[in-house]
This record gives structure tokens, sequence and C-alpha cells, in this order.
């Protein structure tokens, strides 16, 4: 025994990896001005075979119209059925939101501190050409009011990154602000002074984002990036210590089948805990990608 504490569910060897990859002076420089700029890098934090199963895993969510569904099931709640399958009942995205490098990582106090709530998980690809995003935030309050209690948008780039293949754009700072979703979306995902463009990311990197910060994706170069694809798999998570309003409709299954996984052997309790959320409003709400 060497006297470190390791991630529960990982080999001996991977857990000193990732506990590299996460103390490394850069990423920890980048963890101490999380509150002040609002964003983190963490490069090729994913191995190499766990990529492989979540790839394998996005290709069938999109592949058998089983993300369609779920955005027909957010948008249209009264006529269409709620998927027969939701990601996290996936045995790799179920694993990647109770990966214990991230969960330790969030557990900073400088990101959400020691307890926090999952909140949703996006997975998608999206092929070339496809069009961009317009610069918004994707903080849950209805009214935006306040601050208090942060919230954080973990982007786990299955593939990487490269040049022309759909950059993201964040304004570092702006979460501070307290403004709706959409309060800069008139501007499209035009370039804005002081921005930070993240264009080329290995493999199975991870960009953790507080959920108030203001980003955008610009289209994708066909020229620059033909044939490829943007894999992104999005898991969000909150601070506990007030309701969090759920974004789908069947918030309550998708929290049952995390409960299922029983993640880090009883260290994450609240991780999936439906009293950490207020009622489904379907107004302005249902969102699936």
């Amino acid at each position: 025994m060497d006297g470190t504490t390791h991630p529960p569910g990982l080999p001996i060897g991977v857990q000193r990896r990732f506990s590299r990859v996460i103390a490394s002076p850069h990423i920890a420089a980048q963890i101490k001005e999380f509150d002040e700029k609002g964003f983190l890098v963490i490069p090729g934090l994913l191995p190499t075979r766990f990529i492989e199963r979540l790839t394998q895993e996005v290709d069938h969510w999109v592949d058998s119209g089983l993300r369609q569904q779920s955005i027909d099931a957010c948008l249209r709640p009264d006529r269409c059925p709620v998927p027969e399958t939701v990601e996290l009942e996936m045995a790799a995205h179920g694993e990647l939101v109770t990966f214990p490098p991230v969960l330790e990582l969030l557990e900073d106090e400088n990101l959400l501190g020691p307890t926090f709530v999952f909140h949703h998980l996006h997975s998608d690809r999206r092929p070339s050409g496809a069009p961009g995003k317009p610069w918004h935030h994707d903080y849950e309050q209805r009214p935006q009011r306040h601050r208090r209690l942060p919230m954080v948008h973990v982007l786990h780039y299955v593939q990487g990154l490269r040049p022309g293949m759909g950059a993201l754009a964040v304004l570092p700072g702006s979460h501070h602000e307290v403004a709706e979703k959409d309060a800069r979306s008139h501007l499209g995902t035009s370039v804005l002074p002081g921005e930070v463009l993240i264009t080329e990311l290995p493999p199975g990197s991870t960009v953790v984002l507080h959920s108030a910060l203001f980003h955008t994706r610009r289209a994708e170069d066909v020229s620059g990036a033909e044939g490829s694809q943007r894999y992104m798999i999005d898991a969000s998570y909150c601070r506990t210590g007030e309701p969090w309003p759920p974004v789908k409709p069947y918030w309550r299954r998708i929290l049952a089948a995390g409960r299922e996984r029983r993640p880090g052997r009883g260290r994450w309790v609240e991780l999936f805990e439906e009293r950490h959320f207020s009622a489904y409003e379907p107004d302005g709400a249902g969102r699936a990608g």
C-alpha cells in the first residue's frame, strides 16, 4: 500500500494516471482560477478503451433514433412517449457520469464542493458542416436571480476537437453576470473581446464550464474537417442547497437509473437524490440537445 487514496472502481495504475493529470501544475492553476474565469480544460482525461465504448454508444444513441425520441419527449411530452432507453441506462454513459476522477475534481471548493447533485446528460454526434450555436449560457434558474450556488457543465469531447470541427469559444468571467440565457444570442457566433477559443483537443478531453458562463459553438468549416464528426457528451452537476429545476419531463426515471449505479460505494450519496429538485415546468424547459 502506498498510503494514497484512490478513486473506487479503477485499476491502481489508471488511478495513478488520473491523479497525475488532475494534480498537474497547469490543471491545479486552472482550478484555483475557476471562480474568476469560469472554465478549465483537461486534455486527454478519458482512457482509450473508455473512449471506444463511449463512441459506440453515441453512434447507437444517434443512429437508432433514441436521441430524436428523447428530444421529442421533451419538446412534446403530451404527444410523445418517454424514450425506451435514457442515456444513463447505457453502460459507458452511466460510468462517465459517475467517473471518479471527475467527481473528485468537482468536490474541490473552487468548483462545487463536497455535496452536489447530478442534473442532466446530453449526448450527440454532429456531422461535418453543422451550424453553430449563438452565444448563450446554461445556468438553470427561472427567472435568473442570483449565482449563489454553482452549477457546472462537464463537456467530454470523446473524439477530441480539431481545427474546422466546430470550435468552442468561452467568455471568461461572464458567469458572474446575472443574465438570461439568451442575453447575447443577438450576437450570433461572432468574435467577442476577451473570448478564449478552444479549437484543438486530443480524444477523451474534458472542458468544465460554470453553467452561467457565456459560450458559443462556431459553425464547422467543411473544407477544414471533411468527413469528421464532432462527438460530445455533456454532463451537468450542481451544488445542493436549494431546489434546482429539472429540464426533462422524465427526470425521475433518469435519477433512478443513476441510483442503480451506486456511485463511489456510498461516497457520493446525494448524487441522484430527487429532493434536490423542484417541480418540472415544461415552458422553456425541455431541451434535449
